[in-house]
């Protein structure tokens, strides 16, 4: 279905969407791309679906570009996005050698003739040095917290980012000072009306738990995430079994596994041995958009245990259906959360914290109602895709002449 930023007035409002045509205007016909280095499998890649679509839709031409990589460039980017976020790796020559080379060949077959390129996160980081700085303004996305990386990658990453005109962050931690490229701050958003959001029928959410051998008999804590060591799934295994001491409950470990990032299944294999065959605990890794959107519903509590986190959308969809959120205090979910309002933040490591707050939600279900409802306001204030289709359009006037 072709987006149409009209379609969002009725939520957004009229007054959003007359700024987005206004803020537009400078911008008419001008070339965009979008590159990243996955079509599916991940916050960045949902985004890029609505935003790209909006975007052609209020008269700018928009394109977006996948990276291809092959096995061994994504298991070598995959340990750069872990150094990122502060764990240390042999960053070998070969390791280099073979990042850039994957860059240089995309660069090849990719021909850039825009007024402004967005390049997101470190896979295609280095495609820069392959066509220079002047073709036209160069805009790094960092998707990723980056607020104490390992220093060493870090220092070898910065070289291509001092190269950009700019470079755009979730939260204003993630800024580094000594940097000199101008740094933005453009909070990721969700889409109200895409498959994973919209609203649907009671009937369709047990259609779809049904199908996937969830049943509602007893209250649900779901986390949905791809399966990633920083999303610690096991850690929510041990949350749960401390809840089922208190209450009876079943938990949906929902998630999916990305083509940019090889370790998923052995993360996957990992917690199902932690889960020990119990038959409560259930594992989907289909996660298609429907099925999300009716988990996060029929969910009592949504929990996001992270321990490292760039964002999370995942939150802002759950308080958007009105599911109130027990989730770690780190990076961009503190955005999300507003601590016992519309939901609770919690130290990644303090399983029992993190198990009691659960608990206190499912034995109060006015409360849990409560904090959902002003969930879902937040997000309509703050979280939406129409809100961040305006933070591009604003920046995109800066570098674009």
């Amino acid at each position: 279905m072709i987006k149409r930023i009209e379609e969002y007035e009725e939520i957004a409002g009229e007054k959003t969407v007359n700024h987005i045509y206004e803020e537009a205007v400078p911008l008419l016909g001008k070339h965009i791309l979008h590159i990243n280095s996955t079509y599916q499998g991940g916050g960045v890649a949902e985004m890029l679906n609505s935003l790209v679509l909006l975007m052609n839709s209020i008269g700018i031409d928009a394109g977006w570009r996948i990276l291809h990589g092959t096995p061994d460039f994504f298991e070598i980017t995959k340990k750069f996005h872990n150094a990122l976020q502060g764990r240390k790796i042999n960053l070998s020559k070969m390791k280099k050698r073979i990042y850039l080379a994957q860059n240089e060949n995309f660069s090849i077959f990719t021909h850039i003739d825009h007024d402004a390129v967005i390049v997101h996160d470190p896979q295609p980081l280095p495609m820069i040095n392959f066509y220079g700085k002047d073709c036209c303004s160069w805009i790094w996305r960092c998707h990723i917290d980056v607020s104490q990386p390992w220093q060493d990658m870090w220092g070898y990453l910065k070289r291509f980012i001092t190269k950009y005109d700019a470079m755009v962050v979730s939260h204003k931690r993630y800024m580094k000072k000594e940097l000199k490229v101008p740094q933005h701050v453009i909070m990721p958003s969700i889409d109200p009306l895409s498959t994973k959001n919209e609203k649907i029928t009671d009937r369709t959410i047990s259609k779809y738990l049904s199908k996937n051998q969830i049943d509602r008999d007893k209250p649900i804590i779901a986390q949905i995430s791809r399966f990633d060591r920083w999303k610690d799934p096991k850690g929510v295994v041990k949350v749960y079994k401390r809840v089922k001491k208190e209450v009876d409950c079943r938990l949906v470990l929902l998630g999916s596994f990305a083509s940019d990032d090889p370790e998923g299944k052995k993360i996957y294999a990992e917690t199902r041995k932690a889960a020990l065959d119990d038959e409560d605990i259930i594992f989907v890794t289909n996660a298609t958009e429907i099925l999300v959107n009716s988990v996060q519903r029929a969910a009592s509590v949504v929990l996001q245990k992270s321990l490292k986190e760039g964002f999370a959308l995942t939150v802002s969809e759950a308080l958007w259906k009105g599911t109130p959120v027990v989730a770690s205090n780190i990076g961009g979910i503190t955005l999300q959360v507003i601590d016992g309002e519309n939901g609770y933040l919690v130290d990644p490591f303090d399983y029992k914290g993190c198990a009691d707050r659960v608990i206190k939600l499912l034995k109060n279900p006015e409360k849990a109602k409560e904090m959902g409802q002003k969930g879902r306001e937040h997000v309509k204030k703050n979280f939406l895709i129409t809100r961040q289709l305006l933070d591009w359009l604003r920046l995109l006037r800066i570098y674009i002449h």
